[in-house]
């Protein structure tokens, strides 16, 4: 029996993949069937339910209830429940985002069904192979009939590596759900009163990079980049961050800190507030460098390199885990420069996304 609209699965299953999701999803369902299968990767109610709930994105049709695992096992997992479910489905297109265990497993999986495939966020590069998601998006971008990239970097790094066809010059969906939700976010200070947080008077921070909290003597160097800063710092802890904290015995320390607040995971509202209100904001996240300078509050990314190069020239620093760095950048901050439009030729990111895929259906 034929469709009365084509089908589209969209594979999500951590915190950066909901709220690309999010402006898509209100979209999609007017013009196309959609499915969306979270893959279980992000579990935790702070980094997984809340999304949906304050995002207005419809409940997921299918969890795979994955959960934590090393890589390979979380891949191999997801691929195995995932694959049952596609061959029942038959789709006709299947859509990853970002860069993440689920992204890979999503692309391969639909791939290997002979399934046309779309990652959203393509064409990403930080040019460091030892990085899971290097490795992830890379892979994702070589078995996509359509590349949804977000920026002219995005598409001249697809160009160099022999990429041409399917390219979308897209722009970004997370500046696009903040441009829209700014005024909201600047109001909401509930999470400033709950902690006692001036604005523009404390600095708040994210780590959750493989590279940076699986090591002892990395963490050893972010606890001494906590302990030398001058301002109050809000430090909401991803689940694995917490874990390695505690087994190297500097959760305890870092507690007693009157200067250290550390929370849980915050909801994707009060995250944004705190990164609107902060004076500035510590990072090795991709998505909060770019929300960050999309919000007018300097970044400090705790990496060498970063994969939204673009960012640079807009109030996001390059600073490693380097103390002399971090409180020399912190000395002589600057307003950032003003953000360009989230807009590409006067199109929101995702009209373009959706129209791009009912083009693409309607030729095959």
């Amino acid at each position: 029996m034929k469709r009365k609209k084509p089908l589209v699965v969209s594979v999500v299953g951590a915190r950066p993949q909901f709220i690309k999701l999010a402006p898509l999803a209100r979209k999609m369902s007017r013009r196309l069937g959609h499915v969306i299968v979270h893959t279980g990767q992000h579990y935790d109610r702070m980094m997984s339910d809340v999304f949906f709930r304050q995002l207005n994105i419809p409940k997921p049709d299918y969890n795979l209830g994955v959960g934590s695992g090393s890589h390979g096992w979380m891949t191999g997992r997801i691929m195995t429940r995932l694959e049952k479910l596609l061959a029942e489905m038959c789709p006709d297109f299947v859509l990853v985002y970002g860069d993440t265990n689920s992204t890979l497993a999503g692309a391969l999986t639909a791939a290997k069904l002979h399934l046309p495939v779309g990652h959203v966020e393509a064409g990403l590069r930080s040019y460091r192979p030892d990085m899971p998601e290097e490795i992830n998006r890379r892979l994702a971008d070589h078995v996509s009939q359509l590349l949804f990239c977000p920026t002219v970097q995005s598409v001249k790094n697809l160009n160099s590596e022999g990429v041409r066809k399917g390219i979308v010059r897209s722009g970004d969906l997370m500046y696009e759900l903040i441009a829209v939700g700014k005024e909201r976010i600047a109001r909401n200070t509930r999470i400033l009163k709950m902690h006692r947080l001036a604005p523009k008077e404390f600095l708040t921070m994210t780590m959750h990079r493989a590279e940076n909290v699986d090591t002892e003597e990395n963490l050893d160097k972010i606890a001494g980049i906590l302990f030398s800063l001058d301002y109050p710092v809000i430090f909401p802890v991803h689940p694995r961050t917490q874990k390695n904290l505690r087994r190297c015995g500097l959760l305890a320390h870092l507690k007693n800190s009157p200067d250290i607040i550390l929370t849980e995971p915050v909801s994707y509202l009060d995250n944004l507030s705190l990164i609107y209100h902060a004076r500035a904001v510590l990072t090795d996240s991709g998505g909060v460098q770019k929300e960050s300078v999309f919000l007018g509050t300097p970044c400090l990314t705790l990496r060498d390199e970063t994969e939204w190069v673009e960012t640079l020239a807009r109030g996001n620093h390059l600073v490693g885990l380097s103390s002399r760095k971090i409180l020399s950048v912190l000395k002589a901050l600057r307003p950032p420069a003003r953000q360009a439009s989230y807009l590409v030729k006067g199109r929101a990111p995702s009209e373009i996304i959706v129209s791009s895929l009912t083009d693409y259906l309607r030729r095959q």
